[in-house]
């Protein structure tokens, strides 16, 4: 039972499960060696428990990670832990084509033949390789969230439909080939008519063949002709109708033959929508692929694997339908039996005229008067040079003695190097030399082919990929291709500073990159923006680094405490309040009787109060007392005979020394 936090193999653990098919379940799982996501897919039980099936499920998953095409995806590892068996891949996030076109219900038509171009340069990669999908369909198409369309589960279709048609009609019977689902036969045109039921499903939003159980529905693909998909759409330009109807041949030897051809067709139609240049031959023959009609156990077969399906067979009882699955078996076992009669009667008179002419050659050879003798053929008399004596000995008794020539040693034969199989040994993770070595260790007659590639598993120098894969038995002068890594992707990190912080984190994480933050206060950059990243934009990073994000808490707010003006000369009231950080508000002036000229009478806000940093004080400094007016003198008498010439002098007030007050703040800073 697979559990989340529960770990594959000491290395993968499991994160949550994304889905789940016919014969294995895909789960979201962290790799802990190279610390990133994956999705690995786990073989079912019921499959588990088949020896037979494992071996071909992991003979040919390890064929497929030998597979680097950007619309395939990447099959990282494999492997069997405690009886599961196991495939490691590329996690791709975003949708499947399937959940796509549900909600698009019709997909535009440059849109659509975007998509079938992507997975038809997925299919010719792997094609390449001799490796078959046999399961294409919009479930196993994945459209990522940067829009690349990629082919999944090339390893699992094969392996299944190596034994019987069974698995692959699983879930599968509204995309199978009809000779597929004849028995099992199929080969890289079958891959062709399934993108091409794939395509009609875009434009159509409906399969082409829909029926009551499975079994009707691959009686149609066999027997049945699909309406035109212009009928359905009549946006479709004529091309691509054409394109639809090419690949959806009953015959293979009338399809496209290569991805390739497909492909070209499809970029053609984008340019030339209405052009008629799809040429559907009527009579093409392949002797790979005779027409024949099917067999009664090939019906049973149908008929057996399709209600194993996951599609329950509805009112099979139904005396209707028996009679319907019974009309539809008599149209079967009539189909194509005269051209089938015309095809006997060729072939036994080309049998004919054979033995006719190898009776005539006969003839000519052991019968005619210039015949040569037939023992003379097998054994043919000695030669000597024109004039040359025959050499003659005499035995003891007189009787001449030929000398026969002493029969010489056949020459060796040599071998082929194509006749002789090697084992590959495995090569990944050498350095170009080592791998070079090992591979002319094994065979020197294998011709080496070099690539180069980015490698995120492996430094640059070293081998990250090779092909055929090892322990693959080859002939000894088969070509190798071996991928060296030139070291991880390098892309140039943007510069961020004064993007939301949570729309910067979502786009690294797109851009391959693994996000952290911190938070910190700025008087520049708003709150909940980017101040910064480290590393800092514009540096080369290779992916999956690691980015930290500095976010803005805005401007940093401290308190302080308003210092006590009052009693201060100005300038020191003020001298203080810059000291403390704070700004000097309106400064005005009155008069007072308490305070000598220049004194701050009041404040604004209280001493001690805490306020925030930078704010402004106001305060009141004195202009001392209010004058009055001075009285006129009145002239006085002089009783003393002075004349009035006597002068009054009035000795002043004291004015109280205020510097030794300044001359204490000043020592005090």
């Amino acid at each position: 039972m697979i559990k989340t936090g529960m770990y594959i193999n000491d290395r993968y653990e499991i994160i949550d499960k994304v889905g789940s098919g016919g014969m294995a379940d895909v789960y979201k799982a962290l790799c802990h060696r190279l610390n990133r996501y994956v999705a690995i897919k786990i073989l079912k039980p019921e499959y588990s428990t088949d020896a037979g099936f494992v071996q071909k499920f992991r003979a040919e998953a390890q064929s497929v990670a030998g597979l680097s095409h950007p619309n395939i995806v990447s099959v990282y590892d494999v492997g069997e832990d405690d009886g599961l068996y196991y495939i490691v891949m590329e996690l791709v996030e975003g949708i499947t084509l399937k959940r796509f076109i549900e909600k698009r219900k019709k997909l535009d038509v440059k849109e659509a033949v975007g998509i079938a171009i992507q997975i038809a340069m997925g299919m010719e990669a792997a094609h390449t390789h001799h490796i078959i999908h046999r399961d294409i369909k919009p479930q196993n198409i994945i459209i990522s969230r940067e829009g690349k369309v990629k082919v999944a589960d090339f390893g699992i279709a094969k392996a299944a439909t190596s034994n019987t048609i069974s698995q692959n009609a699983i879930g599968s019977v509204h995309y199978l080939s009809p000779e597929q689902a004849r028995g099992g036969y199929s080969d890289e045109r079958s891959d062709i008519y399934s993108l091409g039921v794939t395509l009609y499903e875009m434009l159509s939003g409906q399969v082409p063949f829909a029926g009551d159980n499975s079994v009707s529905v691959a009686l149609l693909h066999i027997q049945s002709e699909a309406v035109p998909v212009r009928e359905l759409n009549p946006e479709v330009p004529l091309s691509v109708d054409k394109i639809i109807q090419k690949c959806m041949q009953k015959k293979p030897e009338r399809r496209y033959q290569t991805a390739g051809e497909l492909i070209v067709d499809l970029k053609r139609s984008v340019l030339n929508p209405e052009g008629d240049y799809v040429n559907i031959a009527s009579n093409a023959m392949v002797a790979s692929s005779p027409t024949r009609n099917i067999t009664e156990e090939e019906l049973e077969t149908i008929k057996k694997t399709a209600a194993r399906g996951p599609e329950k067979q509805i009112s099979y009882s139904d005396r209707k339908t028996k009679k319907k699955v019974k009309r539809e078996k008599e149209e079967l076992d009539t189909m194509d039996s005269g051209l089938e009669k015309v095809l006997t009667i060729v072939s036994v008179l080309a049998a004919l005229a054979l033995l006719v002419f190898i009776f005539w050659i006969a003839k000519k050879i052991f019968f005619s008067e210039d015949a040569p003798n037939p023992i003379d053929l097998i054994n043919p008399p000695a030669t000597t040079a024109p004039g040359s004596p025959t050499p003659i000995q005499e035995t003891n008794n007189g009787a001449p003695n030929i000398k026969v020539p002493e029969k010489e040693d056949p020459t060796p034969i040599p071998t082929s190097p194509d006749s002789v199989l090697v084992e590959v040994p495995g090569v990944v993770g050498l350095t170009v030399e080592d791998a070079e070595k090992t591979l002319r260790a094994k065979s020197a007659n294998f011709q080496i082919k070099w690539t180069e590639d980015y490698s995120d598993d492996y430094e640059a120098g070293l081998v990250a990929a090779q092909y055929p894969m090892k322990e693959a038995t080859v002939p000894a002068t088969q070509t190798i291709t071996l991928t060296v890594s030139a070291g991880a992707e390098m892309k140039e990190l943007k510069n961020f500073r004064g993007y939301d912080a949570k729309s910067a984190m979502e786009l690294l994480e797109a851009l391959g990159y693994q996000p952290g933050s911190t938070e910190e206060y700025s008087d520049t950059v708003e709150k909940g923006c980017v101040i910064s990243t480290d590393p800092e934009g514009g540096t080369m990073l290779p992916k999956d680094s690691v980015v930290i994000v500095h976010i803005s808490l805005g401007r940093e707010i401290k308190e302080v405490e308003c210092p006590s003006l009052v009693g201060k000369k100005q300038a020191r009231a003020e001298k203080m309040l810059t000291n403390a950080n704070l700004e000097i508000g309106d400064v005005t002036f009155e008069y007072s009787d308490a305070f000598d000229a220049g004194i701050v009478i009041s404040q604004e806000i209280e001493e001690d109060t805490l306020i925030e940093e930078g704010s402004s004080v106001s305060f009141v400094v004195s202009l001392g007392p209010e004058p009055t007016p001075t009285p006129e003198p009145t002239p006085i008498d002089d009783d003393n005979g002075n004349g009035g010439n006597d002068d009054v002098t009035t000795t002043p007030e004291p004015t109280p020394n205020t510097d030794e007050d300044d001359d204490f703040w000043e020592r005090e800073e």
